[in-house]
């Protein structure tokens, strides 16, 4: 499903207009993107799931086109945790 079809769900499932829910999920993006952008950030939608962010260490990889070592800066990512509805849901 990609974003236009979530905002058709979305507003077909709250009886909302495609416009009101495509707000509404932009609303929620950039509301999650604040959160997780802070240094303790999470978003948690109790039975759905939570959001963190973790710090990937640094490594190092190898270039595939010719096996020689690069060095893979540390980064932040996203993590998300399916909730117990959404696991049994989905089982």
């Amino acid at each position: 499903m990609n974003k236009a079809e979530l905002i058709d769900k979305i507003a077909t499932n709250a009886g909302l207009s495609k416009a009101d829910a495509k707000r509404a999920l932009d609303a929620f993006i950039s509301a999650s993107t604040e959160e997780l952008k802070k240094e303790d950030g999470r978003v948690a939608l109790v039975g759905f799931g939570s959001f963190t962010v973790a710090k990937r260490a640094a490594r190092t990889g190898r270039n595939p086109k010719n096996g020689d070592p690069i060095n893979i800066p540390s980064k932040n990512v996203v993590r998300f945790k399916t909730g117990n509805e959404l696991a049994d849901a989905i089982n």
